[in-house]
């Protein structure tokens, strides 16, 4: 039987264990933690008897081989997430909210009612649209998307908000340095991948019961052999890759750090392209609301006006979704504040745009090295590394960003490559 030996259980270790398990590989999964999920993961901190999360991801319908994984290892993803037609209404009811209708239909029911637009918004979003689709959603490869936005007209209440804020959260990188070239394919998809494409999916379970735990369960299921609180060191991993064969290989599904640490005997050219990466932090601040007439946010999900002074992007109730009452979960992407202040100027956004007194903070989450700096031109490493040796993950070479659907396309793609050389 062919063996592959996987380093790291997050999404992209898991998606590719659960492929390589069905595609007949006896698999060996080694993750340093003592919990499976890497970047999206639960903590051990709970609030009203339920985990709380290292951030607040949230999904969206054309996510399809994301969907289709939890299918396979036996969860329902209409029980687990919430889906909501994209909706990026703030407090005082400015925004836009797509229906749940077909496109083009959707988008334009969204325009005619989004309030605070003038016709101008409206139409200079309609011509941008209508511009990228006839371009195929390509653009000159060294765009940012504020260049992006700036040769399409756009108006500055456009860009403020509705490409500032869907940037943030898909690329979490700032428009002035994101690539135009990705953010317009995850547009495609959003917008052209059928209906429900551009839903947003907000998970109402914590994330190790979205996915890492019942990928845990089905690999034990089948054969697998997990070893979680296991470091695997270089000279290991140089041992495991010089007994690699036509049927062994061992796949680095770790962060671009630990791989470059990994690899830098074996491979230091490939080494130093992943230490070289840069990435953007995400911080979510969570808050207990002890207004005694508090029944939760009018939606479960709702954007913040942003600035420098006031970071938070949008907010979710986590008693809609979770049932964890009065608990709200503020997220800032491309987060550049310490960690107190971003705490104390996010309390202070959230009770100010909600008009809410009595908050207390919970707990703030920072993760530093949350994605990659998803910028113009971006060099990533390739999957292959060396002789039996290769790679995935969301900083892999590939068309997405730093997202669980791309960790889970990468882990899938590396094991159909895997038994193309297996065959040969």
């Amino acid at each position: 039987m062919k063996q592959l030996t996987i380093v790291g259980a997050g999404w992209a270790g898991l998606a590719a264990a659960v492929a390589a398990t069905q595609a007949g590989w006896h698999v060996q999964l080694f993750e340093a933690a003592n919990i499976a999920g890497g970047r999206a993961r639960s903590l051990q901190q709970s609030f009203a008897g339920k985990p709380l999360d290292n951030g607040q991801h949230v999904l969206i319908g054309a996510y399809r081989d994301t969907l289709a994984l939890m299918r396979t290892v036996g969860l329902n993803p209409d029980e687990l997430l919430q889906r909501i037609p994209l909706d990026l209404r703030f407090a005082d009811g400015q925004g836009i909210s797509l229906p749940n209708w077909p496109m083009p239909l959707n988008m334009l029911a969204g325009l005619g009612r989004a309030q605070g637009w003038t016709l101008k918004d409206k139409a200079s979003l309609i011509q941008a649209a209508w511009g990228w689709q006839r371009a195929r959603f390509e653009c000159e490869p060294t765009w940012t998307v504020a260049q992006l936005c700036d040769a399409s007209n756009l108006s500055p209440r456009v860009m403020t908000q509705l490409v500032e804020p869907l940037c943030l959260s898909a690329l979490n990188t700032p428009v002035n340095d994101a690539s135009a070239t990705v953010f317009l394919r995850v547009l495609h998809d959003a917008l052209l991948g059928g209906a429900g494409s551009s839903d947003l999916l907000v998970p109402r379970v914590d994330l190790g019961a979205l996915l890492p735990n019942a990928c845990l369960h089905w690999l034990n299921a089948h054969g697998a052999d997990i070893h979680l609180g296991t470091r695997v060191s270089a000279t290991q991993v140089e041992a495991l890759q010089d007994a690699a064969s036509a049927d062994s290989a061992v796949l680095l599904a770790c962060p671009p750090w630990e791989a470059a640490r990994l690899t830098t005997d074996i491979a230091p050219k490939w080494a130093y392209g992943c230490a070289e990466l840069s990435h953007t932090a995400i911080a979510t601040v969570y808050l207990h609301c002890k207004d005694a007439g508090f029944k939760g946010l009018p939606r479960p999900m709702m954007a913040l006006h942003s600035d420098a002074q006031a970071p938070a992007q949008f907010v979710f109730d986590k008693g809609a979704l979770s049932e964890q009452h009065n608990l709200l979960a503020a997220v800032v992407s491309a987060c550049a504040g310490e960690r107190d202040d971003v705490t104390e100027q996010v309390h202070a956004q959230v009770c100010e745009q909600l008009e809410l007194v009595n908050v207390e903070v919970v707990q703030t989450v920072v993760e530093k090295r949350a994605t990659l700096a998803c910028t113009p031109m971006l060099d990533r490493p390739e999957p292959f590394v060396a002789d039996g040796l290769w790679a995935c993950g969301d900083f892999i070479r590939g068309p997405y960003p730093s997202t669980l659907e791309g960790a889970v396309r990468s882990g899938q793609q590396v094991v159909t490559q895997l038994s193309q050389v297996a065959h040969r």
